[in-house]
């Protein structure tokens, strides 16, 4: 092999590797602002796991400012948050096929949609920083009342509480809180 294509090859071998670094900076960087959390509800056979991603607060106005009022959010940060349950429920009183889906919403100041859509995506936004949801693939929309918190959230959670008969699914940053009843 002649000195003029080993050259070349090492210099196609170090760009790869500048741009593999610096995709994995990138995807470590975002992830250390907003790191990765997962949330359980296991019942008898029943089993429901939220993975999403968790902003935190930071000064900021949350809701109609950072989030705005009236479109699609993905409900966390950095890929698409994700909802799965492996048998059947009743969200709200509606059918969800057991399954795993994509959870957005649409933030209002009164109320929240939330939607379980089918598809899965590679990241919560496109590059025009507009949600990847596409409506063709929603399953269920939901919508649910504000509930407003005197303590404020410092960082967006998603979590399960059992109340009775009912299981709920909680959304909650700053001071506002969104709860979904779910039955087997």
């Amino acid at each position: 092999m002649k000195k003029s294509q080993r050259f070349t090859i090492k210099i196609i071998i170090a760009v790869f590797a500048v741009i593999i670094g610096g995709v994995l900076l990138w995807l470590y960087s975002t992830k250390a602002l907003s790191p990765e959390d997962i949330s359980v509800f296991s019942e008898d056979s029943l089993k429901m796991e939220v993975v999403y991603n968790r902003p935190y607060k930071k000064g900021r106005e949350i809701f109609g400012g950072l989030v705005p009022y009236g479109e699609v959010w993905r409900t966390g940060a950095n890929e698409a948050t994700t909802f799965s349950t492996n048998k059947d429920i009743l969200v709200d009183g509606s059918p969800l096929p057991n399954g795993t889906y994509t959870l957005w919403t649409i933030p209002n100041p009164g109320t929240w949609k939330v939607i379980f859509n089918s598809k899965m995506y590679p990241w919560g936004i496109n590059l025009e920083k507009k949600a990847s949801r596409d409506p063709n693939f929603d399953v269920l929309i939901i919508e649910a009342p504000v509930i407003r918190v005197q303590d404020t959230l410092e960082q967006f959670s998603i979590y399960f509480e059992k109340a009775n008969d009912l299981m709920l699914l909680n959304l909650a940053w700053d001071n506002t809180k969104i709860t979904l009843p779910i039955k087997k």
